[in-house]
């Protein structure tokens, strides 16, 4: 399911112009680097939507698609599941929370437990 969206803000900002030599230019964080313990990720374990099936999320990433993508690739890869990577979430398939929080901690990463 979807985010429900409240506001213009939660669309983007523009959503429609009449100058026909616009370009949107979306604003794109550089990707804060996991050293110094910039990173806040947090570690969850999910089961809603699922049809019952155990989902690992992290969530908190700050920065680019890009760099997201790579760090799920490299959790999938370590951890021997298949996930995805959506909405600025990692999901990795069944309950891998502890060895995912040992992998991101040794790489660097401020990493808790959220929700139980």
């Amino acid at each position: 399911m979807k985010p429900k969206k409240n506001s213009l803000s939660d669309l983007g900002g523009i959503m429609y112009s009449t100058n026909p030599a616009f370009e949107f230019q979306e604003e794109v964080d550089d990707t804060v680097t996991p050293s110094n313990n910039q990173q806040d990720l947090r570690v969850m374990l999910d089961k809603k939507n699922r049809g019952g099936k155990a989902v690992t999320l992290v969530t908190g990433f700050r920065g680019k698609t890009e760099d997201l993508e790579v760090l799920g690739k490299m959790l999938k890869t370590k951890c021997g599941v298949g996930g995805s990577v959506k909405d600025g979430e990692i999901m990795i398939q069944g309950d891998v929370r502890d060895k995912i929080m040992a992998i991101l901690q040794k790489d660097g990463y401020k990493v808790k437990k959220a929700g139980g």
